[in-house]
């Protein structure tokens, strides 16, 4: 900070003070005061707890939602179906608008759709179904505008392990958002006795925080952390279709958008059909009586949420500190974190399904070791695609990792499950055993996609460093212009632009 504003009131010295101890140590950027650093990172952080609770909370009411509207296994995974679908299309559209306009004018107009789309989803009537699968696709393209374009706004306020561990702080919302979301729909419906109240309650804490955006959150030019902001802002602007081309051969960028797929895919499945399954084998024990009538019981959708939340803040830390620290000598550590975890993962998860008919607690503690493992990569992923990605792009690759994510991942997966469960079921006796068992089968298939995705992020570790070295150099070019400074600082000597 400059003298003047060291030497500013006591009350605003005072509350930089307080903002620079929230920071995480060593995460001061000169380009900006700590006070804008820190009221971006948690109002952030708390905007993007909401949207996964909002992203969530069906699932932990999805008996009762099945119930009230009437459909089966399949049509119920199509929730899911719809809210990914709508986001992964309009992700695009804001990572462009995100590289090119005002980050927060867009971000502001994002939050003020979802919200809006919950809250009147909550409204629908059971003869109008297809209006509450609107409300949730409307709920997907307002997230699009958040996902994809806050990551790239703290890449731009830090740096190296500062980024890390901001990262690390913001993604932890993820599992704290879901996790809430199951225990707060939980609860709500538990209180109210009506599931619909589950979705009224956020659109108060989103407003705050919407306002709270508007009012103080600074819009830092893109590339500013690197130094980069001048050229970032003073360059030819690179087209749409250049970036998508210079994307497509950064192969670093590309593996890891596959591994993030597997991982989508099996958290989308996870997410949406785990309270249901868990409450299946309860009932298969003889620990639960089936649900008749609303509202279905829902401890196991506040166990899984508790358990989401727990495993979710301790999986962030651990993965973003190991890998903090191992990067010192090893400059692949990242991508060889995620292959790790996920290639651990993919048993603790079969383990969790074929023990949960014969000993229930043991279930619970391979699915929290295999929730942990998941929760290792989240902070991690989002530092490799910002690492890789030239400033200018950043939003536009964040965008494209978010599309092609949902689109293999967990735009079907939740589908795919429910679908594969009512298939099963089709040609066996109609009791509560025959609904579990198929369930339990369908969940099967995670396994080998968790194991996919730890081979795609081995891939990654092949091409790290050279793609890092080239996201670094200065450019004046574009991306993936004609320019020849351009082509080869990105694409020049020593860097392999060759299929892997």
């Amino acid at each position: 900070m400059s003298g003047e504003e060291a030497d500013g009131p006591p009350g605003q010295r005072l509350l930089m003070h307080v903002c620079t101890a929230l920071l995480p140590a060593g995460t001061a950027n000169p380009l900006w005061p700590p006070v804008l650093q820190t009221f971006f990172l948690w109002n952030a952080s708390l905007l993007f707890s909401c949207l996964e609770v909002v992203s969530a909370m069906p699932a932990g009411v999805l008996l009762d939602v099945q119930k009230f509207f009437q459909i089966s296994d399949s049509n119920a995974g199509l929730l899911q179906t719809v809210f990914i679908s709508c986001l992964l299309l309009s992700a695009p559209v804001f990572g462009y608008l995100g590289d090119r306009h005002s980050r927060k004018a867009t971000l502001s107009f994002g939050i003020l759709l979802w919200s809006g789309a919950g809250l009147s989803g909550s409204f629908v009537s059971p003869r109008y179904s297809w209006l509450f699968f609107l409300s949730r696709g409307v709920v997907g393209t307002g997230t699009a505008s958040y996902s994809t374009i806050a990551p790239t706004i703290l890449g731009d306020l830090f740096v190296r392990d500062q980024r890390t561990r901001v990262l690390a702080i913001f993604y932890i919302f993820i599992p704290v958002g879901s996790g809430l979301g199951y225990v707060l729909g939980s609860a709500v419906t538990e209180l109210t006795g009506n599931w619909h109240w589950a979705l009224r309650v956020m659109p108060c804490l989103e407003a705050v925080a919407l306002i709270l955006l508007i009012v103080l959150v600074p819009d830092p030019p893109r590339g500013a952390a690197e130094k980069q902001g001048a050229m970032a802002m003073g360059g030819q602007r690179s087209s749409w279709c250049e970036d998508v081309r210079y994307l497509g051969r950064n192969w670093s960028f590309v593996w890891s958008t596959l591994g993030v797929t597997a991982m989508a895919f099996v958290t989308g499945a996870l997410g949406f059909w785990v309270p249901k399954f868990l409450f299946e084998a309860r009932v298969v024990h003889g620990l639960q009586l089936p649900c008749l009538q609303e509202p279905c019981s829902s401890q196991d959708s506040l166990i899984f949420g508790a358990l989401t939340v727990v495993t979710g803040i301790v999986g962030v830390v651990l993965g973003a500190e190991v890998s903090r620290s191992y990067k010192r000598v090893n400059p692949r550590a990242e991508p060889l974190i995620c292959a790790s975890s996920l290639l651990a993962a993919a048993p603790c998860l079969y383990l969790a399904l074929v023990l949960a008919p014969i000993t229930f607690p043991f279930s619970y503690v391979f699915l929290a070791f295999g929730e942990l493992l998941l929760s290792c990569n989240w902070a991690v992923v989002a530092d490799i695609l910002l690492s890789v990605v030239v400033p200018r792009c950043r939003g536009t690759a964040e965008a494209l990792q978010i599309t092609v994510g949902h689109i293999l991942g967990d735009a079907g997966s939740p589908y795919l499950t429910g679908l594969l469960s009512s298939a099963l079921r089709a040609g066996r006796p109609d009791s509560y055993l025959q609904r579990f068992l198929s369930l339990q089968q369908s969940f099967l298939c995670c396994t080998f996609v968790l194991a996919l995705g730890g081979g795609c992020f081995l891939l990654t570790a092949l091409h790290l460093e050279g793609d890092q070295a080239r996201a670094q150099q200065p450019c004046t070019g574009t991306p993936d212009n004609k320019d020849m400074e351009s082509q080869r600082l990105l694409f020049g000597t020593g860097a392999s632009t060759e299929d892997p």
